[in-house]
Formats: structure tokens, C-alpha cells, sequence
């Protein structure tokens, strides 16, 4: 991976170094947190001559490096993509500069790459299925919710259903049953059959969770003792970017034995998954036990609105 030294193109304070064209340029506001590959990056910018290779810039997903085999390629992707919105990447408006890449020490905890499909990951037990739902569903499904009372919490709003999460202390009261899951979920649970070995989905916890832009969630691995099996996570009214750590120290263990804290300074492996909207994300097997999970709150840029489903 590379880190970048970049400067605008007009410019005249600028040395001499940052006044050479080359052949790597910076990119802003198109990667796959926004639902752009890194190959159709490489596609779009193809045209003004032969790619070598297209990078992210930085951990955002949103930021990359376009390096051709020559410089005029470059000064030509500039001239004709700089400031205006590019039909070849959904129409996004476009700000490139000149990059000079410097080497970066490699870290097995930077995320460098935002992945589009959880396959990418390789994270057993990782699933995600894109337009899980319809557009009229998602409508739906808010407008439902919305009409619903809210409890706040000090960065979001929360509902439940089927049985309270306790977050004091992060378990429920299996003592105490709110009752059935809503008639609203019908469409959700009518489609659970479409993950793999999915062969009980008997779900009875629903938690709602509101996220207003700018905030995240913290990394986390679902109480063991409070949710059996598996966890399926609906995305509605925007994208966002999760995050996964895992620990080197740590390993899969069943749901008795694994333990949620970790020693100090382990060794941890970050990957980083796009969420679209009306996406369904499962968590299951070593994706669920042994994989922190996390939406930076950095990474979210519009109202989220997260579907909890738990056994």
C-alpha cells in the first residue's frame, strides 16, 4: 500500500517537485465505500491509456491512486475528468491531483481495501445478499418503524422486539417476553431461506437501530450469552462501511469458551465490507465468534437505519 503526498493543481506555492507531472494521480470521491470498484476505476481511467494499477489511497474506501505507464495518461485523466462528474462512475464529481506515492510500512492492522463482497473477506461464516428486499419494502419498512416509539440512547434511538436488550448488562431477560415480532418483518423472514445452511430460522429478537450521520458503532462481538447462533443485520435508508478485527491471540471457540476481552497489544487483522442499502449481512460460525465488528463513525454519512435479527 502506499501513502500519498499530494497538492492542488493550481497552485503556485507549491515547490518544484509537486509542480512535475508523473503518472500517478489521486482520486477523490469514487472507491468502493461508495459503490465503486477498484476495476471500474481501473476501466473508466482506462481510456486515456494503460493502467497499472489502481490503490486506495486511504482507509475511507472513497480515496484511490490511478497509476498509469506514462505521464501524458495521467495529464489527459486530468484535463478531462478534474471537477466535473464522471458518467463511467455513476455520474460522481471527481477531484484529482498529481500524487507522488511513498513506500508505507506494512501493518497487518491498516485497512487498506474496502471490499464489495463479503467472499473477498474470506471470513467463514461471512454472507452478504445485495437487494435483499425491494425498494417498496425498504419504504415500507421505515415507515413502520417510524411509526413506532423510539427509546434514546446517547448517539442513537433503539426499539425492541421479542425480548429487551439490556446494554448495562449486555444480555436480555428471557423472563420477560415482549411478545411476537411484528407483521411488518414478514418479507424479511420469508427470505432468511435464501442464506446457505440456513436451516432453522426460528428468530425471536428484534433490535431496530437508528444511526444519525457521523455516528458509528463500536467494535463489538455480540454476547455469547444473550444470542444463540447466528445474526442477520438488515441495511436500510443509506450505506455504510463495516469493519472486522480479529485478534491473533484469539481464536474460533464455541459460544462457552470464547472469550469477549482480549490481552493487551495482541497482533489484529483488519478487513473493511460496503454495506448497500436494502443489503442483508449473516453472521454466523467464526465471523461470529471470533471477528470484532464495527461501523466507523467517520463511515457514515447519511441516516442508517440497522435491522437486528437473533435467536
Amino acid at each position: 500500500m502506499v501513502i500519498l503526498d499530494s497538492s492542488p493543481l493550481n497552485n503556485n506555492n507549491h515547490n518544484k517537485e509537486e509542480e512535475e507531472e508523473n503518472e500517478d494521480i489521486y482520486v477523490a470521491n469514487c472507491g468502493p465505500a461508495v459503490g465503486i470498484s477498484l476495476e471500474e476505476i481501473a476501466s473508466a481511467f482506462s481510456e486515456f491509456g494503460e493502467v497499472k494499477s489502481v490503490e486506495a489511497a486511504d482507509e475511507t474506501g472513497a480515496r484511490v491512486i490511478v497509476s498509469f505507464c506514462q505521464d501524458s495518461s495521467a495529464r489527459a485523466a486530468i484535463q478531462s475528468f478534474h471537477g466535473l462528474p464522471c458518467p463511467l462512475l455513476n455520474n460522481r464529481l471527481l477531484h484529482i491531483r498529481y500524487s507522488f506515492l511513498k513506500p508505507k510500512p506494512s501493518s497487518s492492522s491498516s485497512v487498506s481495501v474496502v471490499s464489495l463482497e463479503a467472499s473477498e473477506l474470506q471470513i467463514p461464516g461471512l454472507y452478504l445478499l445485495r437487494d435483499f428486499i425491494t425498494t417498496e419494502q425498504e419504504q415500507e419498512l421505515l415507515a413502520q418503524v417510524d411509526a413506532r416509539p423510539w427509546e434514546n440512547l446517547a448517539k442513537r434511538r433503539v426499539q425492541h422486539y421479542g425480548y429487551e436488550f439490556l446494554y448495562q448488562t449486555r444480555n436480555v431477560n428471557t423472563k420477560h417476553h415482549l411478545g411476537q415480532l411484528p407483521s411488518f418483518l414478514s418479507p424479511i423472514l420469508e427470505n432468511i431461506s435464501s442464506f446457505p445452511n440456513i436451516t432453522d430460522n426460528l428468530l425471536d429478537q428484534l433490535t431496530v437501530n437508528e444511526y444519525p450521520p457521523g455516528v458509528g458503532l463500536s467494535p463489538h462481538i455480540d454476547t455469547h450469552s444473550a444470542f444463540q447462533g447466528s445474526i442477520f443485520s438488515l441495511s436500510l435508508a443509506g450505506p455504510c462501511v463495516m469493519e472486522f478485527r480479529k485478534y491473533s491471540q484469539g481464536s474460533w471457540l464455541p459460544p462457552s469458551s470464547s472469550p469477549d476481552k482480549i490481552g493487551e497489544n495482541p497482533q489484529v487483522f483488519k478487513k473493511a465490507l460496503f454495506l448497500p442499502p436494502r443489503s442483508m449481512l449473516l453472521l454466523s460460525g467464526e465471523a461470529r465468534y471470533a471477528w470484532h465488528h464495527y461501523i466507523p463513525h467517520h463511515k457514515v454519512n447519511d441516516k442508517l437505519t440497522v435491522i437486528l435479527l437473533k435467536l
